[in-house]
């Protein structure tokens, strides 16, 4: 339907006085609001606003900032509306300020149990909302989708899109299309079967659904004709554990096409040798399939890394624009998914265009023009060789979640780079949890960083970000922003000639889009991991963006590679910059963290080895590579509680700290077990604690 409004917008497709489809798709154009996540249906999170540009950016200034509630990681793109600006934070909360001022205009709580935070493999993180009508669309954790009044705040509707028994988590932004509003969901690490809904805006209806990989053998019969072919490319009772294929962040739609473009997520578990035994390509994971938006229809696709095993997710941002190749106007998609190809792609038939490594690489050689296929390095395939694989990138990704940007004027794409290796161990006889914990298929704990201050330095100089240009014509480098760590955050471009990033380490900075010289920055007193954003009020230009440290870096191996930055708090808060702004930020609090202390260790040999491979499956996405804790969870290291059993027995087996999110695991693991953990978290302090060094910052 939105092909034909899209060539007569005069002639109807208008939803009343709120966002309807004329402004959708004008939203490239819009430059005093920011209507969609990507700004525009082609998510191409580029805006022509240029009075804050190479020469004025130096009187860039802080207009205002609002402190959150909410001391997790904060990811979301802002919404702007007719002055006002809406965002979420993290635990699924929306609020709603005036654009020009600060002022808080509205608040809504999801009340998002917090025992979901279990569930969610990277954070309690939420990426922002969808607009339609006079209403606001957003994911919570828990699986729901809620309609909100966009004056008010007030709940409209309220569905729940997910078997909320499972471990099925929401923490991309919905989009909306002619008034269907698309939601993915996210939980493969954990055993659940991805999809992409549709649901009616007026409504809450639900209208269609597309799963991404076949279900169990008695849905043979009915499923559709793209599923049955996907049922070909898998061996096993893969259906057991879901085979994973979570839609869970990026979408992008081409209105002259009327194609709705999603990407595919991992497996479920990651290792092929336990989710597929004999292997295949496992279709649709790791694709970016092509719908129709009205009705779910599939139309194509293109798997980049088929028969996945790595967490090689294709649900990166992906991005539409018409390029000049070999001197011919192409319709083009693009995307730099974690396994670290970028992909130009004709976006009306999934031709492959091009492709090549915007960073190093050692799983694969290339890729295969003639097939579309990477050319994989035998050994790579940990799951068929049986022996252990250190790749390049890791399972984090060459690019996560954090959005890319484009510069029509300079033909470029800005990537936020991540520059890690991953080691996967094959774990022998591995058997599913369905209960807690990853459910991944190797060892965990294998690879986690040892008392070893030397190996812990290697591997911190070893893992980098940057912010790279890529030309997607000549698929080469153009220039690149190395940084001492990952995890920097998501990009912007304006006509100013500028790219805004924020960084891990705490500024949010101002680049050339045409060479990358640093041309501002602001100490932000918190890593910044989300987007940001601009628009106009009363014709002045702002940015905004959310800042905020956290995520599966800064929870995970985070503690353990930060030793040139140091240690990062989270201090949530939504900044805004103006020309001439002068606002202050109160001076930054100091990081207090208790001292490394413990009691001394009690433990035996093999309650130790057997407790190191628990806190790797259960512990360790939460509290750290090798306990080593980060400044948003517990360091538990640090903990005032590793002294007391009977206090730790409370909490880690009875879950007396659920409301917080530290649910019980009485489930998986006995008292017997609980204790080792205890005793391993008491190894490890008394370890780093005559270790000194990285990872043990006060």
């Amino acid at each position: 339907m939105l092909a034909a409004c899209a060539a007569l917008l005069l002639a109807g497709c208008n939803n009343g006085d709120g966002i309807d489809a004329e402004a959708l798709l004008g939203a490239g154009e819009d430059t005093a609001n920011w209507i969609t996540y990507g700004r525009d249906y082609a998510e191409q999170r580029f805006s022509p606003l240029d009075q804050i540009n190479a020469e004025t950016v130096g009187d860039l200034g802080l207009a205002w900032y609002a402190d959150l509630d909410t001391r997790r990681g904060q990811e979301a793109t802002p919404l702007v509306i007719d002055g006002k600006i809406y965002v979420t934070t993290a635990w699924s909360k929306v609020k709603a300020y005036d654009g020009k001022t600060g002022a808080l205009l509205w608040e809504f709580d999801p009340q998002v149990p917090g025992e979901t935070a279990v569930k969610a493999c990277c954070d309690v993180v939420n990426r922002g909302l969808a607009a339609w009508g006079d209403k606001l669309f957003l994911g919570t954790l828990d699986g729901r989708l809620i309609a909100l009044d966009r004056e008010t705040g007030a709940q409209v509707w309220s569905e729940v899109t997910v078997d909320q028994s499972k471990a099925y988590t929401i923490t991309g932004a919905p989009r909306v299309i002619d008034g269907r509003v698309l939601i993915g969901n996210g939980g493969a690490e954990y055993g659940v079967r991805g999809y992409v809904s549709a649901y009616d805006a007026d409504s809450g209806d639900m209208l269609w659904r597309f799963y991404t990989v076949p279900g169990a053998p008695d849905e043979a019969a009915d499923e559709p004709e793209y599923l049955a072919r996907a049922r070909e490319t898998w061996n096993g009772e893969f259906w057991d554990l879901g085979g994973g294929g979570t839609v869970w962040d990026a979408m992008a739609y081409d209105a002259e096409l009327d194609l709705l473009y999603i990407g595919v997520g991992n497996g479920s578990p990651w290792n092929q040798a336990y989710r597929s035994p004999g292997g295949g390509d496992n279709l649709y994971l790791s694709s970016i399939v092509a719908l129709r938006p009205e009705t779910g229809e599939y139309v194509w696709h293109y798997q980049s890394t088929p028969g996945e095993t790595w967490d090689f997710t294709a649900t990166q941002h992906i991005m539409l624009a018409d390029l000049t190749i070999d001197g011919q106007q192409r319709k083009v998609l693009m995307q730099a998914p974690k396994n670290g190809f970028f992909y130009v792609i004709d976006r009306a038939t999934g031709e492959l265009i091009s492709a090549n490594n915007y960073t190093q690489v050692n799983w694969a050689t290339g890729i295969d023009m003639a097939t579309g296929r990477p050319i994989e390095n035998p050994e790579a395939r940990f799951d068929k060789t049986g022996r252990p694989f250190v790749s390049v990138p890791g399972a984090g990704g060459a690019h996560n979640w954090h959005p890319m940007a484009f510069h029509p004027d300079e033909g470029l794409v800005y990537i936020p780079v991540i520059e890690a290796g991953f080691p996967y161990f094959p774990e022998a006889n591995w058997q599913p949890d369905r209960n807690r914990g990853f459910n991944v298929g190797i060892d965990q704990s294998a690879g986690a960083m040892p008392a070893d201050e030397a190996v812990r330095r290697g591997a911190a100089a070893g893992t980098r970000g940057a912010l790279v240009a890529w030309d997607p014509v000549t698929q080469t480098e153009r220039w690149r922003v190395q940084y001492p760590g990952p995890w920097n955050g998501g990009l912007l471009a304006t006509g100013g000639g500028l790219v805004f990033q924020g960084t891990a380490a705490g500024m949010f900075k101002a680049y050339s889009a045409a060479d990358g010289r640093e041309l501002w920055s602001f100490p932000a007193q918190t890593g910044v991991v989300a987007p940001s954003v601009t628009y106009t009020i009363d014709g002045e230009q702002y940015v905004a963006v959310m800042a905020g440290w956290g995520g599966i870096w800064a929870l995970a191996p985070g503690g353990v590679l930060n030793e040139t930055s140091g240690p990062v708090p989270n201090i949530s808060r939504l900044l805004v910059f103006k020309l001439g702004g002068t606002a202050q930020l109160p001076p930054a609090p100091p990081l207090a963290r208790r001292p490394i202390d413990p009691p001394a260790y009690t433990g035996n040999a093999a309650q130790l080895t057997r407790a190191t491979y628990d806190f790797g499956r259960y512990c360790g996405a939460c509290h750290g590579d090798a306990a080593i804790g980060s400044t948003v969870l517990p360091d538990l290291r640090r903990s005032a509680v590793l002294d007391n059993a009977q206090t730790w027995q409370t909490i880690v087996h009875d879950g007396a700290l659920a409301a917080n999110g530290m649910v019980g695991f009485s489930q998986s693991l006995s008292a017997e077990r609980i204790e080792g953990l205890r005793q391993y978290v008491i190894f490890r302090a008394n370890q780093d604690k005559e270790l000194g060094g990285i990872g043990n910052q006060p």
